[in-house]
């Protein structure tokens, strides 16, 4: 069975930080690409950070800088460092497995921008 679970969301400060993890089980992690997504309160799903197989990245240009996606294949857990959030970087965040046309995703986890 495959599960992405995430966690590690909460509410933060601007100018705060967080890192949210995404562990991963039920399919070969390591040849999978993994990406971190984000949705706000009606706004379309936009991706933030991705990371392939072999350990690529690309990030959004909102976040680039801001935002670090690295990924431990032994541990198949994948993760997002944000630093200097803002409010507008708050939204639902997701995990993302992807490989060819097969896509997984986590069932979110909330992170909370404000002062």
């Amino acid at each position: 069975q495959v599960q992405l679970v995430e966690s590690g969301g909460g509410l933060v400060q601007p100018g705060g930080s967080l890192t949210l993890s995404c562990a991963a089980s039920g399919f070969p992690f390591s040849s999978y690409a993994m990406n971190w997504y984000r949705q706000a309160p009606g706004k379309q799903r936009e991706l933030v950070a991705a990371m392939s197989s072999g350990g690529a990245t690309n990030s959004a240009d909102s976040v680039r800088g801001r935002f670090a996606i690295y990924r431990d294949n032994l541990k198949r857990t994948v993760f997002l460092q944000m630093n200097s959030l803002q409010p507008e970087d708050t939204a639902v965040y997701y995990c993302n497995a992807r490989k060819l046309n097969t896509n997984y995703w986590g069932q979110g986890t909330q992170v909370t921008v404000s002062s």
